[in-house]
Order: structure tokens, then C-alpha cells, then sequence
């Protein structure tokens, strides 16, 4: 099962970081702000299919020598899933490393010619647009956690019937591999951590509707309906990853509380629908949507305008990944490489939101 689990996530990792650049707006590539005059550029075109064929061709062939070796060799399944996450991060690194080397050549070419010189720079702000925003309302997200605090009741209720050993991790396979003794806290420390992750989606949704909503001001019409359209799917996939990660942990903890409530076909089918169903709605949203909607056919008449352009903010994305501005209110803003939201890291509530979580749920691991 560990190489059906791993071989899955690697097809689906290499397939989503070729397609990357594919997946942005025109006027980003590579973290970099590019005129709309310049996205047909020849140059940047070799680029991103450099970098797409790179990472689709190298992915491919690890793919099928881990497959070939781990059925025509005797291996543990410890062995098997190191060497798929080996494989996982090695892909990773590589388009890591592509993409800096790329985000260099893109900006030395925008640099010597110049690009984007004899044009406005301009910044639009629809102030209307905020009601027509489709996002889901964040009280939604709470609908989880008050399932979750039911939960933790419910084990309180149970806790005379539990077994003396509390399963702490799970296999490939869906069985317990690791095990805590029984204390009123460890009982519940898989749902406090639930509640850890449900909060943190919960907030996410919330200070990403505070955001900002930045139009193309070449295109105006075009692009806000694929902002709105962009965040109103963004907001729906966190939360179905809510629900479905609430069905999952809730069912582990029903199977601590009673063990013959999961048999053996259904511990392996959980888990595993769980991956599908995640790997397959991102794909999905990614390959639809794109980033900011870039994928959405707006289907509107639009009087391209000449002789402007966006804002040029590239000062503020270090690397053109990791966005810092100070001045700006927004918490999280939308990625420029990759699709989905990232934090401004000159924003301190950014950090509170990315360590918070972080720091609660390796202490409840580390109290267990």
C-alpha cells in the first residue's frame, strides 16, 4: 500500500510543478512582474517549457525506476516509503532550483530591456467589487470545530472503556503503529489537534477575504471575474479539506474509542479516499482555476488599454516568493509562484498564523 501511496504523490507532484508556470497569470513569470505587451515574449516561453520539461521528464523517469525497483526487489515497507519521500523532496529541491536559476534570468531580461520603462504604472482599486465577493462565509469553518468539541465530550463520556493504549500514528495500511498510555489528555490529543488545524483553516478563510483584490489594469473587466472566481474556489477548497480531514481524524478517534467499529478494508479505504479525493479537487482546482483565475474564461468584451501597466511590486517579493510589505494591511496576498495564498511576512499576525499552529501542535506531539 506504501507504494501505491507514494507512487500516486509523485505523479501528482511532478505533474502540478511542471505545469507551474502554465498556471500563473501572463503577467507573472517566474516571480517576476511582466508588461502585458511582453507575455508572448519568445524568450520567456523557452523558459518556462525549460523548466516544465525538466521537471515533467525527470519526475517521470524517478517514478518509474522507484516502481520497477520496489516490486523486483524484496524491501521493507519502512524502505519503500523513505525512498518515496526521498524521491518527493528531490523533485521538490530541483524546482526549487529551476526556479531560482529562471527568476534570475527573468529579471536580468526585464531589466536590459527595459520592459515596462515608457509606461503608467498604475494601481486599480474597484471598491464595488468587495460585494459581489463569493466567498464563504467564515462561520462555516466553525461548523467543524463544534463537531470536533462534540467529540471531545464524547470521549470524556467513554473514557472508563478505553483501551490502556492510545494509538498515536497511523500506517500506510490505516492500522495503529504507535501507541501512548491511556491519560485523560492523551485520549483527546488527536482532536485537539484537529482543532489546531480547523482553526487555522478558519482563520486562513477569514483574513483572506480581508484581502486585497488586485485587478490588471490593461484588462480590468477580464480580471475581476477571475479574482472573484479565483477566490470563491480558493475558499471552497479549504473547506472541503476541512471537512474531509475533520471525517478523517474523527474516524480515528471513533475506532480508539471502539475498535472493532473499523475492520481492516475500511482503515486502508479511509486514508487512502481521503488522498484521492485531496490529490484530485487540487488538480482540478489548479488546472480550472489557476492562479488568480488566470484559467477562467471571462467570456466579457474588454477594451484592452494601452500604455499602462500594473503596479510594479517586485520589491517587495524577496525572491520573487516570499512577499514583505509593511505597508500593506493585507495578511495573506496570492502567490506568484504556485497557486493558492501565501503570508506577508511584514505583517506580524502573518507570523503568529504560520508559527501559532505550528508551535500548538508540536507541543501536544511532545506532551504525549
Amino acid at each position: 500500500m506504501g507504494l501505491t501511496i507514494f507512487s500516486v504523490m509523485i505523479g501528482f507532484i511532478f505533474v502540478l510543478q511542471s505545469a507551474t508556470p502554465f498556471l500563473l497569470r501572463r503577467t507573472i513569470a517566474f516571480g517576476v512582474t511582466i508588461p502585458e505587451s511582453h507575455t508572448e515574449d519568445a524568450t520567456i516561453a523557452s523558459f518556462k517549457k525549460t523548466y516544465a520539461v525538466t521537471i515533467f521528464i525527470t519526475g517521470l523517469i524517478l517514478l518509474i525506476a522507484y516502481f520497477t525497483w520496489a516490486n523486483t526487489s524484496s524491501l521493507t515497507e519502512e524502505k519503500i516509503i523513505l525512498t518515496g519521500l526521498a524521491i518527493q523532496f528531490g523533485i521538490i529541491f530541483l524546482s526549487m532550483g529551476l526556479y531560482f536559476y529562471f527568476h534570475a534570468k527573468t529579471t536580468r531580461l526585464k531589466r536590459d530591456n527595459e520592459w515596462g520603462s515608457h509606461l503608467k504604472q498604475v494601481r486599480i482599486a474597484d471598491l464595488a467589487i468587495r460585494t459581489k465577493d463569493e466567498m464563504l462565509p467564515s462561520f462555516l469553518y466553525a461548523l467543524p470545530m463544534i463537531i470536533t468539541t462534540g467529540l471531545i465530550a464524547y470521549t470524556a463520556t467513554q473514557y472508563s472503556s478505553i483501551p490502556s493504549m492510545i494509538p498515536i500514528h497511523w500506517g500506510p495500511s490505516g492500522q495503529p503503529d504507535a501507541f501512548s498510555p491511556k491519560t485523560p489528555f492523551s485520549v483527546i490529543a488527536l482532536l485537539l489537534i484537529l482543532l489546531v488545524i480547523q482553526g487555522m483553516m478558519l482563520g486562513i478563510n477569514a483574513f483572506t477575504k480581508k484581502s486585497g483584490i488586485k485587478l490588471n489594469a490593461a484588462k480590468r473587466k477580464t480580471s475581476q471575474v477571475q479574482q472573484l472566481s479565483f477566490r470563491k474556489y480558493t475558499s471552497w477548497l479549504l473547506f472541503m479539506t476541512s471537512v474531509l480531514t475533520t471525517v478523517l481524524l474523527g474516524f480515528l478517534q471513533l475506532t480508539t474509542i471502539h475498535e472493532d467499529l473499523g475492520n481492516a478494508a475500511l482503515m486502508l479505504a479511509l486514508p487512502l479516499g481521503f488522498l484521492l479525493i485531496t490529490l484530485i479537487t487540487t488538480a482540478i482546482y489548479a488546472f480550472k482555476v489557476g492562479q488568480s483565475g488566470s484559467r477562467i474564461d471571462a467570456a466579457v468584451e474588454e477594451d484592452i488599454l494601452a500604455g499602462i501597466t500594473d503596479f510594479d511590486d517586485d520589491k517587495y517579493w524577496k525572491a520573487g516568493i516570499f512577499y514583505v510589505n509593511k505597508d500593506d494591511s493585507s495578511i495573506f496576498v496570492e502567490k506568484r509562484f504556485g497557486v493558492g495564498w501565501t503570508i506577508n511576512m511584514g505583517n506580524p499576525i502573518g507570523y503568529v498564523i504560520l508559527f501559532l499552529p505550528l508551535l500548538l501542535i508540536l507541543t501536544i506531539t511532545f506532551l504525549l
